[in-house]
């Protein structure tokens, strides 16, 4: 069954209810743009409407749209990729209508949520990006406020109020004419008073209430309203515990995420509750859902999101056996972007010690690390890992999935401690006098190359400026020395 947003989603402008203010106001920085070329914030509540509108204008204007959403990495890499890219060109194939040359529209979704840690630069190269764009943007935003003042100085803004329930009960009662639903007038009045000025629900809501019989009265309404308040771990357990693959899509429906994060969320606690053949169905149906949102991805065609919801939700509800009982400690997936000083911290470490950038800490190191130690089994690898890159309980706890504060984590952090401060001791010479001779074997060459006296050589090796002499010493002893120690400590020091 198609989902009613995604058909009903208005085609021109002037299709947009409950906010005429405020797309108003959009229409006219469209039409004046050439004049001020100017990004604008479009932001509000939820299911309002905002990036709906940001395509209905784009229809009228004739313009086409790139969109990075929050499903996508925000990394300043890709933004300044794809949308700064889309900002400073006109379109490869030109406009679809209009006489404006091949403009294009740039749609940031979920701007508020780009932050400086997670996404490494993300709200700094959208500010670059908005700057100096030779292409209208528009970026949306739930909480106009969480967004950097920089950015949010670099913009207009225009509000999108909750739309109040005199203006939702007309778009009901338009999609119930067009799709044959009989109705009670009091029936379309409760939803639009249930959902409370988000219109995006009060449609979700109408088309599971009218499903099945295409009569709609008010119990039904009052049989069908949706709970809500329903979160990610009361989800979590109707879909890999209780509900039936039916009610399990009906649960997803009522929780404001993503499909994409949803899949993040269930892919990582699914694990906690199904083994053997029942995981490895559930398995198949999230490869499933992500090759769906790999869709969405590359065609921007959300209506997908439909079947990637029904794979991760019903799909793997379907792989159980049975209900399953109990309480579970569910987690949040590893790395998801936040402002948790714990993650970045970790990660930072990461990459530090390893020498690699921050994204690759998050999405290639970690992973390993969180698989390899996970409730810090084994011991002794989960004790090495927070002795390389000195990890306190906070850490400990983020990257095996353990309590922070059970005496199995503190417990590994002091044995890491003694191990790091052990590992120190044996390999001081890195700092000290073993380095020295090293250094000391490089001069002669360092003299010959460049013919400096021996006490300037000497001192330029000391203090780590001998490129020439270390990268001819390197040269040299390559195939030799292949496995000798340089002075540097790594995991395999502490193990």
């Amino acid at each position: 069954m198609t989902d009613w947003t995604e058909k009903y989603r208005p085609s021109t402008l002037s299709a947009v209810r409950g906010n005429d203010k405020a797309r108003d106001a959009l229409a006219e920085w469209a039409k004046t743009w050439d004049d001020h070329c100017e990004a604008v914030v479009v932001y509000g509540s939820p299911g309002v409407g905002k990036t709906s509108a940001a395509h209905a204008l784009a229809a009228d204007m004739g313009w086409e749209t790139v969109e990075l959403n929050a499903s996508d990495q925000r990394t300043a890499d890709v933004i300044e990729r794809f949308a700064g890219r889309a900002a400073q060109n006109a379109t490869l194939v030109g406009s679809v209508g209009g006489d404006d040359g091949g403009r294009q529209l740039v749609i940031l979704d979920e701007a508020d949520n780009i932050h400086g840690n997670y996404d490494r630069g993300g709200a700094s190269a959208v500010t670059r990006v908005v700057k100096d764009a030779d292409q209208p943007i528009v970026l949306i935003a739930n909480d106009y406020y969480d967004m950097s003042r920089g950015l949010r100085n670099a913009c207009r803004d225009i509000e999108f109020r909750d739309v109040s329930a005199r203006s939702i009960v007309p778009v009901l009662r338009d999609i119930c004419r067009r799709e044959d639903v009989e109705f009670e007038a009091d029936a379309l009045d409760r939803i639009a008073e249930i959902d409370d000025g988000d219109l995006r629900s009060a449609v979700n809501d109408l088309q599971a209430a009218a499903e099945g019989d295409r009569r709609l009265t008010v119990d039904d309404v009052v049989t069908g309203d949706r709970d809500r308040s329903l979160g990610v771990f009361p989800f979590l357990d109707a879909v890999l515990k209780e509900e039936t693959p039916e009610a399990a899509i009906g649960s997803a429906y009522r929780v404001d995420e993503t499909p994409d994060d949803l899949t993040k969320w269930v892919a990582e606690n699914v694990t906690k509750v199904y083994d053997g053949a029942e995981l490895a169905r559930a398995y198949d149906h999230l490869a499933n859902a992500d090759r769906w949102l790999g869709r969405v991805r590359a065609s921007q065609e959300y209506g997908y999101w439909r079947y990637a919801t029904d794979a991760l939700a019903g799909g793997v509800a379907a792989s159980r056996d049975g209900s399953k009982g109990g309480w579970t400690r569910f987690s949040r997936p590893q790395f998801w972007p936040s402002s948790d000083s714990t993650a970045d911290e970790v990660v930072r470490k990461v990459a530090e010690n390893g020498g690699f950038s921050m994204a690759t800490a998050r999405r290639e190191v970690l992973p390993f690390l969180a698989a390899m130690t996970h409730h810090c089994k084994p011991r002794e690898l989960t004790v090495s890992m927070a002795a390389y890159y000195d990890l306190d309980e906070a850490a400990v706890s983020f990257v095996t999935g353990s309590g922070e504060t059970t005496n199995k984590v503190e417990s590994i952090v002091a044995d890491a401690r003694e191990l790091r401060e052990s590992a120190m001791e044996e390999h001081s010479g890195a700092f000290g006098g073993e380095r020295a001779t090293v250094d000391e074997a490089a001069a002669p060459d360092d003299e010959a190359s460049d013919g400096d006296a021996h006490g300037a050589n000497a001192a330029e090796t000391e203090t780590g400026a001998g490129d020439a002499g270390r990268e001819a010493d390197a040269d040299a002893d390559a195939d030799a020395d292949a496995d000798a120690d340089d002075g540097q400590s790594g995991l395999s020091d502490f193990m």
